[in-house]
């Protein structure tokens, strides 16, 4: 019962200070935490009883709950043109526009609000979404409301961060134990299923498997932050993940990273790794260095991605010329070069890493791959579809995959590429079902999409599943997509979802992306589409389907490949490898 009163502290702690800093964010981020089942009802009443014509930002952000991003943008746009809004109001629209990613109409509606109460705090919301990091600080800078300067004090903060701070641990003597790993994550599994998380985790147990005793250590307040106030301080699923849960966390985030690092200082004057092992992005990097130097071992940055490309896609091109952008390049630039070794998982993010100076021979690939049951035998796709309730006489294509969205109009996936594409082979394949499995906040657009097409009986939606689930839906496909949008961050990072699919032989349709074509060999394992073409996806969809020999034959090669090139074992192997080699030079 106490841990969960603590957890409960933490949480009511973090919610206030979002409440603070971004109200409508804050909401529609609970509402992406609460079962969708709870969720989609309510706000679909909310809204309606408000009436299609209002502009109330109650109402507009249960629209965005409900996935009508296109309805509720034309909501701003009229309330715009309406000329009877107060200061007060405006403001609030501001707030939902940029929750929108509308930064247009966030101007306009600032423009009006200039007399509101905490019109600072709109507008450093403003500067922080576009970049300008300093003008958001120093805006609030003499602010006189007491909320108002909390904001400006935690946006003051990361900046620092940003620019080049550093915690400063006390020096303390150490002595490791050989083969003693300590990885320093952001999230994990069981509370996040990410493929961030199953990479990780699959890596610490290949790494266990090849003798080295490991221990992973998540972000301070992890994961109570993200919803989860049942979270114990350790969970144990195959691997072990030690969660750092304080009743309150500071009111800076270098006050917490100060925090987080003598934590897992702590943890690692107890567990006495030989190295410590991050992944990105470059804050990780700043714990996990400065334990590092504190006690005198190596440490290991994976990098798993381009998050500054990330929050760029929804700023566009003038995000990368932005402050925020500039210094985060810089961040992550200084901690590759300050690890003694970058670990990446494809060709392309390799190149990218090399292109900023860190020396090619510094930097490992370990490819994404799979273990446990993707190495057994695939079921057929009618008895795979049998153990999961579906019709096994009807065609089954799909995708399983975590939905996520980059701004109200970009989805990293393309799933609503596929959804389109399917739309355009429905009337005419009277057997062909859409099969979606995951979720994620851009599961409402697509499921409002399904229904505006007049598609929703076609289109299964799964949800979040188990592992095992996850597993055999796989196999339920004749064939797996990925039709992922052409952004700068989706053409360099190699995704971890093509790798199942092939080891269940499936034959797959991707995106013409630089970081895809690494997995999928056009017309070997798979065909390749031009991205965010519905037309050519479907073409492709289409040729597949007609031809059963053609995707068995895929199916195995691409099986064939994967459990020659991509197990987690051999990966592990290469990681191990490599820490018998910076090991030997610190000795």
């Amino acid at each position: 019962m106490m841990h969960f009163l603590t957890n409960l502290r933490l949480a009511v702690g973090t919610a206030a200070e979002h409440f603070t800093d971004d109200p409508a964010l804050l909401l529609l981020h609970i509402s992406r935490l609460l079962p969708a089942r709870l969720v989609q009802p309510t706000a679909r009443l909310v809204s309606s009883c408000a009436g299609k014509e209002s502009y109330s930002s109650s109402a507009l952000l249960t629209g965005l709950m409900s996935g009508e991003e296109q309805e509720v943008a034309g909501r701003l746009e009229a309330a715009l043109l309406r000329g009877r809004l107060s200061a007060n109001q405006a403001r609030a629209l501001a707030d939902v526009s940029l929750v929108a990613n509308r930064p247009d109409l966030d101007d306009a509606f600032l423009a009006r609000a200039t007399e509101a109460r905490r019109f600072r705090a709109a507008q450093a919301r403003r500067f922080w979404y576009s970049g300008a990091m300093t003008p958001a600080v120093e805006i609030l800078e003499n602010a006189g409301g007491g909320a108002e300067r909390r904001q400006g004090r935690r946006l003051a903060a990361e900046l620092r961060i940003l620019e080049g701070w550093r915690p400063e641990p006390a020096a303390v003597p150490f002595e490791p134990v050989p083969r003693h790993a300590l990885d320093v994550l952001t999230n994990s599994l069981p509370h996040t299923a990410s493929g961030y998380a199953h990479r990780s985790h699959s890596i610490l147990l290949a790494k266990k498997q090849a003798r080295w005793e490991t221990l992973a250590v998540t972000r301070v307040g992890y994961p109570v932050k993200v919803g989860k106030l049942k979270a114990r301080n350790r969970d144990v699923v195959g691997a072990t993940y030690q969660r750092l849960l304080p009743s309150r966390l500071s009111a800076t985030m270098d006050g917490r990273l100060q925090h987080q690092v003598e934590e897992v200082l702590a943890i690692a004057l107890e567990f006495r790794p030989s190295v410590l092992h991050t992944t990105s992005h470059h804050v990780n990097a700043l714990v996990t260095r400065a334990v590092a130097e504190v006690i005198g071992i190596p440490w290991v940055y994976e990098v798993s991605g381009h998050l500054a490309d990330t929050w760029a896609a929804t700023g566009g091109a003038e995000a990368r010329g932005s402050e925020r952008y500039t210094l985060f390049q810089e961040r992550e630039t200084e901690a590759m070069l300050s690890a003694d070794l970058v670990v990446t998982l494809g060709r392309a993010v390799k190149d990218n890493i090399v292109a900023d100076g860190v020396p090619e021979e510094k930097v490992l690939v370990a490819l994404n791959a799979v273990g446990g049951a993707f190495l057994a035998e695939p079921l057929p796709p009618a008895e795979a579809r049998v153990q999961l309730g579906l019709d096994p006489k009807g065609q089954y294509v799909g995708t399983v995959s975590s939905l996520v969205t980059v701004s109200s109009v970009v989805t990293y996936e393309g799933i609503n590429d596929l959804t389109s594409a399917f739309g355009i082979l429905a009337p005419r394949h009277p057997r062909l079902k859409l099969l979606i499995v995951g979720g994620g906040v851009a599961l409402p657009s697509l499921k409002e999409q399904a229904r505006t097409a007049g598609l929703r009986e076609r289109i299964i939606f799964a949800g979040r599943v188990s592992r095992s689930r996850a597993h055999v839906s796989h196999q339920a496909l004749e064939v797996f997509v990925v039709p992922r949008r052409d952004l700068r961050v989706t053409g360099s990072v190699t995704p971890l979802k093509p790798v199942p699919a092939l080891a269940c032989a499936r034959p797959f349709i991707a995106s013409k992306l630089p970081a895809l074509q690494e997995v999928v060999s056009d017309g070997t394992n798979g065909l390749l589409c031009n991205a965010e073409d519905q037309a050519d996806l479907a073409a492709r969809l289409e040729m597949l389907l007609a031809d059963s020999q053609q995707r068995v034959r895929m199916g195995r090669n691409g099986r064939r490949t994967v459990l020659k090139t991509r197990t987690w074992t051999s990966s592990a192997q290469a990681v191990g490898a490599a820490y018998e080699r910076i090991l030997e030079r610190f000795r």
